[in-house]
């Protein structure tokens, strides 16, 4: 740099050499730190890959798990009709609607 002293000039080539001398291990540090990243990276796109499978295979079994649930309500619906009903309440239970005769009005 122009108008520097020379006693300055000195200080920064001894300031220069001091920093060429740890460059070595500053750059051993900076290998090691890049390499310690860059297996980070490589672990974390790992185990991403890995939950996202997890995500898709818990998501198909929520589809079919829907699917079933739909099948289950049409059963329940079916199994629950009033026609049906009365048709085993005939047949198996031999019930039957009373006649007026029969019928009994109760007040409070």
């Amino acid at each position: 740099m122009p108008g520097q002293t020379p006693m300055m000039d000195q200080r920064l080539a001894a300031g220069e050499r001091g920093a060429a001398a740890a460059s070595p291990l500053a750059i051993g540090a900076l290998i090691a730190l890049i390499l310690g990243s860059s297996i980070a990276v490589i672990q974390s796109s790992h185990e991403c890959r890995k939950l996202y499978t997890v995500l898709q295979q818990l998501e198909a079994d929520q589809w079919h798990l829907q699917e079933d649930y739909g099948r289950l309500l049409l059963e329940q619906s079916t199994w629950a009709s009033h026609y049906r009903v009365e048709r085993v309440a005939i047949r198996e239970l031999n019930m039957q609607a009373p006649v007026l005769t029969e019928r009994k009005v109760v007040k409070p």
